[in-house]
């Protein structure tokens, strides 16, 4: 699985972007990482996940979990989405998807 080399907030255009250690470049816009967010809270205890939507989320910052996640804190306070490198990648081929369906 490949993880994060650079991690850089992207504020001025709402988005954090991704350098992997095999080249891939993931570009995340707050509103699509903060509405996918994991948490109990925002998925609840099922299986498949939703999109929850939050208008101009704002990130106020990004840390480690280990060697295996990121955990955004986001300016409403909303910090328990714990983010692993695996979902990351799948959000960011889901939205490549997303983006690639609408031309």
């Amino acid at each position: 699985m490949p993880v994060p080399r650079l991690i850089v907030p992207i504020e001025e255009e709402g988005a954090l972007q991704i350098l992997w250690d095999d080249d891939d470049l993931s570009r995340y816009p707050f509103e699509y990482l903060r509405g996918w967010c994991p948490c109990a809270a925002c998925q609840g205890h099922g299986t498949e996940r939703h999109f929850v939507a939050v208008k101009n989320p704002k990130l106020a910052s990004i840390s480690m979990v280990g060697h295996y996640a990121l955990s955004p804190r986001w300016d409403d306070g909303h910090e328990t989405g714990i983010y692993t490198f695996e979902y990351l990648r799948n959000l960011s081929e889901q939205l490549q998807s997303e983006n690639t369906a609408k031309g």
